[in-house]
């Protein structure tokens, strides 16, 4: 490829139209018109701006766009289906039916565009198939606090890009860094105290494609498949430990609650920054541990590094009145 190629400034602008358009919604209208009004289940006091995702999926447009001869359609129109089912649950709170159906239909979409039916099987397609659903859907439940979302969008795709790097795949590099560009313009706004947040026209998008464009990576063997499981793992583990206990308890799955181990540490006095710079470093420890080990074993060993965080979480939480 060619360096001196405009393309290599895509990161760039997608940070930079980012930027501008958080300012635009914050300073406008819009941004007044969808908002997040705290409740009991919240770890925010203030009413705050959720529409920052429409910002962030500008600024990856944006980069793309001058990707565009190494865009496809099964990643593209998946995307942005689940922006805008994600924006109208953002203004008007749909059933979390018929959004589970748009979620399904963007994967099948995503399978069946890039020929995971053809060249995998059935069976395989469709364990794929319903880990890009949990994806999806996990990423939105891990936006919740300042800067925790936009953080892990920021590292994961960081990651993915530079593995893709190392095999020589700049455009496909380059369509992750510009993901990881425009959610470092948008933690500029989102950390603590965040003055946006993302919603699910964000969280839902940045999910979805976590899982496509790790699979695709798989796919073209630019790494294994528990790859993107490590590099995502900060909140592929926490969401699913935590829906797996809550399910042993019989507690609805989509009751909205404040039992995520992130959540918690928060109301354990630890703040929405500390969380957020403790997050962090796991998330780059997670992402370098993945590029710089070749097998999955070290999947053992960052098992048990997650048990003894969430256990020493769930000792503390139950020594205090939060019981």
């Amino acid at each position: 490829m060619n360096y001196f190629s405009p393309i290599y400034l895509s990161p760039l602008l997608a940070a930079l139209v980012t930027i501008i358009s958080i300012a635009i919604i914050l300073s406008g209208k819009f941004g007044q018109g969808i908002q997040d009004i705290p409740n009991e289940r919240s770890l925010h006091k203030t009413v705050v701006p959720r529409s920052g995702g429409v910002a962030l999926m500008a600024g990856v447009s944006a980069g793309w766009v001058m990707l565009v001869s190494d865009l496809t359609w099964w990643i593209t129109l998946p995307v942005l289906c689940l922006l805008v089912i994600s924006l109208l649950d953002d203004i008007y709170n749909l059933p979390v039916k018929k959004r589970l159906l748009i979620h399904l239909g963007a994967v099948v979409l995503f399978i069946v565009g890039a020929g995971i039916f053809s060249i995998y099987g059935v069976l395989i397609a469709l364990t794929i198939g319903l880990l890009m659903v949990w994806m999806t859907n996990l990423y939105n439940f891990m936006d919740g606090s300042d800067g925790l979302a936009g953080g892990m969008a920021l590292f994961g795709f960081s990651f993915y890009g530079i593995a893709a790097l190392i095999h020589q795949q700049e455009a496909f590099a380059l369509l992750n860094f510009s993901i990881a560009a425009a959610a470092f313009g948008f933690l500029l706004s989102n950390f603590h105290p965040a003055k946006i947040f993302m919603g699910d026209a964000g969280s839902i998008p940045l999910g979805f494609l976590a899982a496509a464009l790790g699979v695709l990576g798989w796919r073209q063997g630019l790494w294994a498949a528990w790859f993107p499981i490590l590099v995502f793992s900060p909140f592929i583990v926490d969401a699913s430990i935590t829906l797996l206990k809550r399910t042993l308890r019989g507690v609805k799955i989509t009751e909205a609650h404040r039992e995520h181990y992130y959540q918690r540490a928060v109301q354990l006095g630890y703040g929405h920054r500390n969380v957020a710079l403790i997050e962090y470093a796991l998330m780059f420890a997670a992402g370098l541990s993945a590029l710089l080990f070749s097998s999955e074993m070290i999947l053992i060993v960052w098992g048990v590094i997650y048990t003894v965080l969430m256990l020493a979480v769930d000792g503390k939480w139950k020594n205090t009145s939060h019981v």
